[in-house]
């Protein structure tokens, strides 16, 4: 990797994690009072749909070969959150309220925070053992907790909203169908998806840990 890419994205990285910590150092206090769990989208809602829009960023550098990720799985990933974030959450006032909001914010930040500073410290080469487990231990409860409790549950309380104010008519009616019909086919595939990702970080984590893990037993 030549030099002016690699320091890019160490700043991408460590740009990323320090804007997921200070979400995260935000959404702590809705855990206590006077603070509700009300208000997390409140507190965190601008950066985090900041965050995620930016990350659009991380399917161009599978496209052009800067990281060894396949470019289609890189834009699920991305397209999933965001359409979560901006399309649903960021819409609908009514959800942005819900504790399922401070569920899923919660898990991806702790996520987050982990996963762009394992990537900053990798591309430096100084990456110590612990961070490496962490980054491909975490997920192990993070990813179930952000998308059932989470995601899911907050997609599933927009329906009626989505319905009533029949949200993207113009865009859907080009395909005869609505918007609230294409969300519960979202969240019907949901779960089979995100299952294929889960199962593909496992896989991850095995080639990752696997070889340190048999020599420690050694």
């Amino acid at each position: 990797m030549a030099r002016p890419s690699k320091l890019y994205l160490v700043c991408y990285n460590s740009l990323q994690s320090i804007g997921w910590f200070i979400a995260l150092l935000r959404l702590l206090p809705c855990f206590a009072s006077p603070v509700s769990a009300h208000s997390a989208y409140a507190v965190t809602g601008d950066l985090i749909c900041f965050l995620q829009t930016c990350a659009i960023l991380e399917t161009v550098h599978a496209a052009i070969g800067l990281v060894h990720t396949a470019p289609l799985l890189a834009f699920l990933q991305w397209g999933g959150r965001t359409h979560f974030v901006l399309a649903i959450v960021r819409q609908i006032p009514e959800v942005q309220s819900s504790p399922s909001v401070l569920i899923t914010f919660m898990a991806w930040s702790i996520s987050e925070v982990i996963r762009y500073f394992h990537y900053a410290m990798t591309t430096l080469k100084v990456c110590p053992s612990w961070l490496t487990y962490l980054r491909y231990t975490a997920f192990i409860p993070l990813y179930p907790i952000g998308v059932g409790p989470g995601e899911m549950w907050t997609m599933y309380q927009a329906l009626p909203f989505v319905k009533k104010r029949d949200l993207y008519s113009s865009f859907f009616k080009k395909f005869s169908m609505s918007y609230h019909s294409f969300l519960v086919g979202v969240l019907v595939c949901y779960p089979f998806l995100w299952l294929k990702l889960y199962l593909h970080v496992f896989k991850q984590r095995k080639s990752k840990l696997g070889k340190g893990s048999r020599k420690k037993r050694v």
